[in-house]
């Protein structure tokens, strides 16, 4: 997994709540188990007509949010189903960071071990910087992991809380296999005591 950097571009608007995991990914695209190649069906039922056209006032099939890194989203999003397919969507397409109001707890945990940043804000900082997306290319949002801050177009600063192992594992690159990683000296150890001590396993 990359190490996660600061972030400052253009964020997409997405005032919907209860964005749930079968919107960001359909289930008919679950088949893989790649975390590859997803981004083109991220948001696949509001984001393309049934002969495959793209609906043109989907967010983020307007011009200025193609290249969104940034999601503002209503309350609740990432429920419904715990499919880790979501996240990899997600970052597939080039998001990175999410901020909302709540989210599902599975989905939540999972954008961490996928090298996505899950913010929560108040609604008040959410309406505000709901507002600041909206003005596409002429804003952009800013993210620091490191000081726990968001900020709007006009300097505007929050400050968001985030768990201090999870922020460690984002700024390290480290998902779980990477965690493991760490420890392979101590593996090694044991898997070579197990061998001499009870070499019948």
């Amino acid at each position: 997994m990359e190490k996660f950097t600061n972030v400052s571009g253009v964020a997409a608007p997405m005032p919907l709540v209860n964005i749930d995991t079968d919107m960001i990914i359909p289930k008919q695209f679950l088949k893989t188990i790649k975390r590859s190649g997803l981004g083109v069906n991220l948001f696949d039922e509001m984001r393309y007509n049934l002969d495959g056209s793209e609906i043109s006032n989907f967010v983020l099939n307007k011009p200025a949010y193609r290249n969104a890194e940034i999601i503002v989203a209503g309350e609740n999003f990432g429920c419904g189903s715990s499919r880790e397919h979501a996240p990899w969507a997600l970052k597939d397409f080039g998001i990175s960071v999410v901020i909302s109001e709540s989210y599902a707890d599975i989905f939540y945990s999972n954008c961490f071990k996928n090298g996505i940043l899950p913010i929560m804000l108040p609604k008040e900082a959410i309406d505000v910087l709901m507002e600041d997306a909206s003005k596409g290319e002429n804003a952009r949002i800013s993210v620091d992991l490191e000081n726990q801050t968001v900020s709007a177009t006009d300097g505007t600063e929050y400050i968001f809380e985030v768990d201090a192992f999870k922020k460690h594992c984002l700024m390290n690159g480290l998902d779980d296999i990477g965690l493991t990683f760490q420890k392979i000296d101590a593996v090694d150890a044991y898997e070579k005591a197990q061998i001499e001590t009870k070499p019948w396993l």
